[in-house]
C-alpha cells in the first residue's frame, strides 16, 4: 500500500509529466490510472493494497510471474560483473550463450540471431534485412511487404507501416506504396452462410492473388502473427498459416513469423510456428516472454538459407549497417537465460499444455451471457468480445449503441477491478494472457470474476440507458 500523500504526488506527476504510450490526448491531465505498487506470482497490488489477478500478464509477457528472487539475483550478478559492452566490436558470454540456445530451439534452420531492444525493433530488423538481401542480390524492385488488417507489428516507423490495426484513426504517416494489407482472418466475422473452410480458402487465395497482382518478382515478404494478439486474439482457421507458407514458397516470398506474443510458452511451446501451426518460417521475431518482461529484449532469427545468400563469398564486401547500442545487452541476455532456466526447471511449458484446455473451456462458457458476442483463443491467451449492437432487433447504425460498444471494455474492466481482476480492455473486447504459472483454481477465480463483471455491466446499461442486452 502506498501512503496517501505519495499517491497524490505520483498521480499528479503521472498526469502532468509522463506522456504514456497510446495516450488519449483529449483527456491529458485527467487520467485515473491504477498505480501498481508491487507484484507477486500472478497478482499485482494497486495503490490501496488491493490484490488483483493480472489477467493480461503485464502486456502478454510476464510468463514466470512476479517476485522471482532468482531473476533478481541473475540480473544483479550480471550488473556487477559486466553491466554493458559495445555490441558493435565486442562480445560477452550472455548474448553468445543466448544466441546459441535460440538457434538450437527455434524451428527449421533459424540459426542466426540478431538481438534488439524489443518486438518493434526486431520487426524493423527483419524488414531491413529483407530489403538489404534483395539489394545485395540485385533484386532492387523486390521490396513489397504484405500484411493483414488487424495485424500489429510495432510502433517503430516500419513496424507501424505494416500494422493493420486502427489505421483509420491513426494520425501518423503509415501509408506506403510498398505495403499491402489483406482483409482480416477472423472466422467470427466471416460472411453469413460461409463455412470456416471456405473462409480459410478465401484468405489463402487473398494472399496468392495479391502476390500475382503485384508480381512475384516485386514481393519481398509476407509477415504474419500466428495469432493476431492486439487485433483481438484472432486465431486463424486451421491450416491457414501452413497454406500461406506454401504460397510464399511457391512464389519466392520470404515468410516472417511475428512470434512476439506466441513464443516462449504462451501456447505451450518455445515457438508456436512449427509445434502448433506446422510451419518453418524464413525469419521469426520474438520478445516479451523472452525475459518474462523483467528487462527489455527482442530477437530477430534468420534462416541459414537466407543468411548464406548474403554472407561469405556472397557478401560482395557488404556490411549489414543496422544495429542498436543495446543489441545483445549482457544484463538483458542474462535475464533471458535465467528466465529460460526457470521455465525448463519448473516444467512451465508442460504446465501450460495441461491447464490450457481448462482455461479455454472456462472462457468459452461465457458465451451463454447474451452480451457476449464471441470468445476465442488458444493456449493461455484469449479474448472475450461483448456487444450490444449485435443483439436481436438492435439497430447496428444506432450511434448510441455504437458509443456503448466502444466503452464496453472499460465498463467491464471497472467492475473487474472492484472484484479483484485486472483485464486489458480493447474497445468492446477484454484480452487475457495471464502468467503461465496460473493454476486451475486461479483460472476459475479469474473467469468467475469476469462473468460477474459482464453481468453487472449489462445491468448498468439496462438501468442507465434503457438498452436491453438480453
Amino acid at each position: 500500500m502506498i501512503p496517501t500523500n505519495d499517491i497524490g504526488r505520483i498521480r499528479a506527476d503521472d498526469n502532468s509529466r509522463w506522456f504514456h504510450p497510446w495516450e488519449y490526448l483529449p483527456d491529458v491531465g485527467r487520467a485515473d490510472r491504477t498505480i501498481v505498487s508491487r507484484g507477486d506470482g500472478i497478482y499485482v497490488y494497486d495503490e490501496q493494497g488491493k490484490r488483483l489477478i493480472d489477467g493480461p500478464g503485464g502486456m502478454w509477457c510476464v510468463q514466470i510471474g512476479y517476485n522471482r528472487p532468482e531473476m533478481a539475483r541473475a540480473i544483479a550478478d550480471q550488473v556487477v560483473r559486466l553491466p554493458y559492452m559495445n555490441p558493435f566490436s565486442l562480445t560477452s558470454a550472455p548474448p553468445a550463450r543466448l544466441a546459441a540456445w535460440l538457434a538450437q530451439m527455434a524451428p527449421g534452420d533459424l540459426k542466426h540471431v540478431f538481438f534488439t531492444t524489443g518486438g518493434s525493433t526486431a520487426v524493423d530488423t527483419a524488414l531491413r534485412f529483407v530489403h538489404f538481401t534483395n539489394n545485395l542480390k540485385e533484386r532492387r524492385g523486390k521490396k513489397h511487404i504484405i500484411s493483414r488488417a488487424l495485424a500489429y507489428h510495432g510502433s517503430t516507423y516500419l513496424g507501424a507501416m505494416i500494422t493493420g490495426k486502427d489505421r483509420e484513426k491513426n494520425w501518423f504517416d503509415v501509408t506506403s506504396p510498398f505495403v499491402h494489407l489483406l482483409p482480416h482472418v477472423n472466422p467470427a466475422r466471416r460472411p453469413a452462410g460461409m463455412s470456416v473452410q471456405a473462409f480459410c480458402d478465401e484468405k489463402v487465395a487473398d494472399l496468392e492473388k495479391k502476390i500475382l497482382e503485384i508480381g512475384p518478382e516485386r514481393v519481398a515478404a509476407f509477415i504474419a502473427e500466428p495469432i493476431q494478439a492486439s487485433g483481438g486474439v484472432i486465431v486463424p482457421p486451421e491450416g491457414y498459416l501452413r497454406r500461406c507458407h506454401e504460397v510464399c514458397r511457391r512464389h519466392d516470398v520470404i515468410f516472417i513469423a511475428d512470434e512476439v506474443v506466441t513464443a516462449f510458452g504462451r501456447l505451450g511451446h518455445w515457438f508456436a510456428s512449427k509445434d502448433v501451426f506446422g510451419i518453418e518460417p524464413d525469419i521469426a521475431i520474438c520478445a516479451k516472454g523472452l525475459t518474462s518482461g523483467y528487462l527489455p529484449l527482442g530477437a530477430c532469427l534468420i534462416s541459414e538459407r537466407l543468411f548464406r545468400e548474403v554472407s561469405g563469398a556472397n557478401a560482395r564486401g557488404a556490411s549489414f549497417g543496422h544495429g542498436f547500442s543495446y543489441s545483445g545487452h549482457p544484463v538483458s541476455c542474462a535475464a533471458a537465460l535465467e528466465n529460460i532456466d526457470i521455465i525448463e526447471r519448473e516444467g512451465i511449458l508442460e504446465h501450460v499444455r495441461e491447464v490450457a484446455p481448462h482455461f479455454q473451456r472456462r472462457m468459452h462458457e461465457l458465451r451463454d451471457i447474451p452480451m457476449v458476442f464471441d470468445t476465442r483463443g488458444m493456449g493461455l491467451v484469449g479474448c472475450v468480445e461483448c456487444t450490444v449492437t449485435n443483439r436481436s432487433g438492435a439497430d447496428a447504425d444506432d450511434e448510441r449503441l455504437l458509443a456503448i460498444d466502444t466503452d464496453l471494455g472499460n465498463r467491464v474492466d471497472r467492475h473487474c477491478h472492484e472484484l479483484g481482476l485486472m483485464v486489458r480492455p480493447l474497445v468492446n473486447q477484454c484480452v487475457f494472457s495471464p502468467p503461465l504459472i496460473i493454476t486451475h483454481e486461479q483460472i476459475d477465480r479469474m473467469f468467475d470474476i469476469l462473468r460477474e463483471a459482464i453481468v453487472r455491466t449489462a445491468r448498468d446499461i439496462e438501468r442507465e440507458l434503457g438498452v436491453r442486452t438480453a
